[in-house]
């Protein structure tokens, strides 16, 4: 199948070269609107397929969206990237623009294409292609919480001391430093609670460094990270792309489940060929709950903001 990545940075870039050493795709196509750098990135990752053993084919182009017609899976990381002490939510009056724009773009070639959306702040922007172009809620899926649990397993596995294999964990709520909501009471050591490896103040350090996670990283690069977010959308993409009906936390469309409605924020959800297939509900304890109904509270507080 094919795979449109809409955006040549660093993120773009990274999603892309994880997706063809994967070997799952057809054809990855790159856009940017920087003349020739699209065109550069698929060029210089091309060179890897022989060394890399991948047969994904990958072009590049200036803002031609002909190019991507017949996606299956469009993956849109355009914007500008978070810098030091900047939120993700200051990103919204700029960033609103690129993807409204970008997804129709795509769907003018690719009526049938799922959308992801990693652009910053995720779930507003996911919430925007919703409300933009009225696709069905299956078809439209914001990346932060499969990027956000991988950064919870690896401080899990820190805390605990053992091989992130043996770590399973879970984030949900807003893709933002005050939004995320780490499940730490359901996180396991090959399905042990790891409360029964480390002390509950440990455990409360281990969610506030995940809270900041991407933060610390913008801090120490000074921009924002792009081999765990591009590892995350890969994950996803393979699971739609080959079916595999994986479950990972990922902003969706709600109607009620967990007592949210109209808005976009990260649950647990089963990814298959047709996006998403099942709103997968957990059960909380009233303290989750309180956490999420705060998280959904703030990304409505960003939606606003929106002009739709």
């Amino acid at each position: 199948m094919k795979i449109t990545v809409v955006g040549a940075g660093a993120v773009g870039a990274s999603c892309a070269e994880y997706i063809a050493i994967k070997d799952f795709a057809s054809e990855v196509v790159l856009v940017d609107i920087k003349e020739g750098y699209a065109e550069g990135k698929a060029m210089d990752l091309m060179q890897t397929a022989s060394l890399n053993g991948f047969d994904t084919k990958i072009t590049g182009t200036t803002g031609d969206y002909s190019k991507t017609a017949g996606s299956h899976l469009a993956i849109i990381t355009s914007g500008i990237p978070r810098k030091p002490g900047m939120t993700r939510e200051e990103l919204i009056g700029i960033n609103a623009g690129i993807v409204k724009t970008v997804a129709q773009s795509i769907l003018a070639h690719s009526p049938e294409v799922i959308i992801m959306v990693v652009s910053n702040p995720m779930d507003t922007m996911t919430y925007l292609v919703h409300k933009a172009t009225g696709l069905p809620k299956h078809r439209i899926i914001g990346m932060g919480g499969a990027l956000d649990s991988a950064r919870f397993k690896y401080r899990l596995a820190e805390a605990v001391g053992a091989p992130i294999s043996d770590i399973d964990g879970m984030v949900i709520g807003g893709h933002s430093d005050t939004g995320m909501v780490p499940l730490s009471r359901l996180a396991t050591r090959n399905s042990v609670p790891v409360s029964n490896f480390v002390s509950g103040a440990r455990l409360d350090q281990v969610v506030e460094d995940t809270k900041v996670g991407g933060a610390t990283l913008t801090k120490l690069l000074g921009t924002s990270a792009w081999y765990a977010p591009g590892a995350a959308v890969s994950a996803m993409a393979q699971a739609i792309v080959c079916d595999q009906k994986k479950m990972f936390p990922c902003s969706t469309f709600l109607e009620g489940e967990y007592g949210l409605s109209d808005i976009c924020i990260g649950v647990p959800v089963i990814l298959g060929v047709n996006g998403i297939e099942e709103i997968v509900t957990i059960p909380l304890n009233d303290q989750e709950k309180a956490k999420l109904a705060e998280s959904a509270e703030g990304v409505r507080k960003t939606n606003s903001l929106l002009d739709v």
